[in-house]
C-alpha cells in the first residue's frame, strides 16, 4: 500500500491511460520512495522491469538488462553486448507481447547508472524512442532515477536527440508532515504530533529513514540506536553523496559550508567560503543540490524588489542533524537520550522547527486564510551588517498586506516576553526602512502549541500552530 502521493499517483496512472505513447521521468532525492511507488502500482502490469547497478561497469549495468529480459519471456540465447543491441532485444521482445488497444509499461529504476563512461548509452537509447518506441501509442516508458541531476540534464532539458522527447516530468518529494503522520500510524505509531514533527525534524520525510524507526522504543531510544550505536544510518552520509555525484566532494564542502551557516548564505559567500572562482561548476552544483531536495534558494525582498540571486540553504534534515551531531567524536551510545533539554539540543530544535516550516509554506499560507489570495514568500536580510536583522520567512500578499513570520520552537505555549518583542520590533523597522515596501506589516507567531497570552502577546496579528501545519 502506498501510503500519500495521492496527487503523484493519480497523474501517474492519468499518463498510463493516455492513447500516446508516452516517455515519463520520474526523479528526487534518494532514499524518497520513487522506486516503491512506480513498483506497487503498477506491479501486475510491468511488461520490463529493470534496475540500473549503483557504480557498475558496462559489462555488470548490459548483465543486469539480460537478467530483466529474460525475467520478462525473453528466450534468445544472444546476450547483448552494446547498448544498441540490447535495446533491439528488447524491441524484438515487445513485439511479441503487443496487443492492440492494451497498455504495455516498461519501468527502467536508476537510469543514470546505465550510463556508464563510453557506453554510448545516450544514444542508444535516443534510437530506442525515436525510431521505435515512440511510434507504438500503447507504449509507457516510465523511467527513474536518484541522480536528479543527469535526469534534468540528459533528458527534460535535452539539447540532443531527445530534445523535448519527455512527454511527463514528476518530481517525487519527501513526504510532508501529513503524509508522515499517515505512514507511522499506518506502521502501528501512536505519538503525538508534536513528537512526530519531532522525528520530522531528525529524519524529514524520508519514508526509507521513517521505516526504520521502531514503535517498541522512543524516539529517543530509535535516533541513539540509529545513530549512535552503529545503527543503520551512522554511515548513511557518506553512502548518499558518494552514490549520487561522481565528484562528491566538492558537493560535501557545499553541505558543510550550509550546514554551518544559519541563516544560509548567498552564492557570492559561497565562493569565497569555498575560495572558488565565479566560474560555472559551482553553480551546476547548486543546482545539482536543488534538483535532489537537499538545498533550497529563497528570493530575497531588497528595495521595491524581489532579487533573484537568493540565500541557499540546506533542507534536508537528516543531514543538517548528521552536521550537528553526527560528525561530533561521540563515544556514549545513548548520547541523545542523555542531552535531552540541554542548550546544544535545545539551538538545535530552534533551527530545525524554522526549517520544517520553510518546508510547509503552503500550509502556513492556508492558515492566514489565503487560499484565495495570491501570496508570495521570501527572506529578508539587513544590508546593514551591523543590525544583523534577518527574516527567513515573509508572506507577501495581494492584498496590501506583509506578514513577518517569527517562528519559535517551544514543547508549551511559547512565552514572548519584552526583551524578544522589542527585537521583532527592531526587525520589522529595519525591514520597512530598507525595503520601502508600502504594505501593511504585521508579525505572525509559528510555535508548536502557540503563544502564551499576556501583554506582549496581545501585540501579535496572527498565530500558527503545529496543528495547521498539518493540513
Amino acid at each position: 500500500m502506498v501510503i500519500g502521493r495521492t496527487k503523484e499517483l493519480e497523474q501517474l496512472r492519468q499518463f498510463v491511460a493516455s492513447d500516446r505513447p508516452e516517455l515519463i521521468a520520474v526523479y528526487g532525492r534518494r532514499r524518497v520512495g520513487k522506486t516503491y511507488m512506480i513498483s506497487e502500482t503498477f506491479s501486475d502490469a510491468l511488461a520490463f522491469d529493470m534496475t540500473g547497478v549503483l557504480g557498475g561497469t558496462l559489462k555488470t549495468e548490459l548483465s543486469a538488462w539480460d537478467r530483466a529480459m529474460r525475467r520478462s519471456g525473453y528466450n534468445k540465447t544472444e546476450k547483448a553486448t552494446n547498448w544498441f543491441d540490447a535495446f533491439a532485444a528488447l524491441e524484438d521482445l515487445m513485439e511479441t507481447k503487443f496487443r492492440p488497444h492494451e497498455r504495455h509499461i516498461l519501468f527502467i529504476d536508476e537510469l543514470p547508472c546505465l550510463d556508464t563512461p563510453k557506453s554510448e548509452f545516450l544514444p542508444a537509447f535516443d534510437h530506442f524512442w525515436n525510431s521505435w518506441a515512440s511510434r507504438r501509442s500503447g507504449l509507457k516508458l516510465i523511467v527513474c532515477g536518484s541522480a536528479a541531476s543527469w535526469i534534468v540534464t540528459n533528458l527534460i532539458n535535452s539539447h540532443g536527440g531527445l530534445h523535448n522527447r519527455i512527454t511527463h516530468e514528476m518530481h517525487i518529494r519527501p513526504f510532508t508532515l501529513s503524509e508522515t503522520e499517515k505512514y507511522l500510524k499506518s506502521q502501528g505509531f501512536s505519538w503525538s504530533r508534536l513528537m512526530i514533527a519531532q522525528t520530522y525534524m531528525v529524519f524529514g520525510g524520508i519514508p526509507y529513514y521513517l521505516s526504520l524507526l521502531s514503535k517498541s522504543e522512543s524516539l529517543s531510544q530509535n535516533i541513539d540506536r540509529l545513530f549512535f550505536q552503529d545503527g543503520e544510518l551512522a554511515d548513511e552520509y557518506e553512502r548518499l553523496y558518494r552514490s549520487l555525484f561522481k565528484n562528491a566532494n566538492i558537493y560535501m564542502n557545499v553541505i558543510k559550508a550550509l550546514a554551518n551557516a544559519k541563516s544560509g548564505l548567498t552564492r557570492q559567500e559561497l565562493q569565497k567560503k569555498l575560495k572558488l572562482g565565479d566560474g560555472g561548476n559551482l553553480t551546476a552544483v547548486l543546482k545539482n543540490l536543488e534538483y535532489s531536495d537537499f538545498i533550497s534558494c529563497s528570493f530575497v525582498r531588497k528595495k521595491k524588489e524581489i532579487s533573484r540571486s537568493g540565500i541557499y540553504r540546506l533542507v534536508d534534515f537528516f543531514t543538517q542533524f548528521y552536521y550537528s551531531f553526527g560528525v561530533k567524536a561521540v563515544s556514549d551510545r545513548h548520547f541523545w537520550s542523555k542531552n535531552l533539554n540541554t542548550p546544544i539540543v535545545n539551538t538545535w530544535q530552534g533551527l530545525a522547527f524554522e526549517r520544517l516550516c520553510l518546508a510547509h509554506v503552503e500550509q502556513i499560507k492556508s492558515a492566514l486564510g489565503l487560499a484565495s489570495i495570491y501570496a508570495e514568500h521570501y527572506s529578508w536580510r539587513s544590508l546593514d551588517g551591523e543590525t544583523g536583522a534577518q527574516i527567513d520567512m515573509i508572506v507577501d500578499r495581494a492584498d496590501g498586506i506583509v506578514n513577518l513570520c517569527e517562528i519559535k520552537f517551544s514543547t508549551t505555549p511559547y512565552h514572548l516576553n519584552k526583551v524578544e518583542y522589542m527585537k521583532i520590533l527592531t526587525r520589522q523597522s529595519v525591514f520597512q526602512s530598507e525595503t520601502n515596501i508600502g504594505k501593511g506589516v504585521q508579525i505572525t507567531m509559528i510555535s508548536p502549541i502557540g503563544v502564551l497570552a499576556g501583554q506582549y502577546a496581545s501585540e501579535i496579528s496572527s498565530v500558527v500552530t503545529l496543528a495547521e501545519l498539518y493540513c
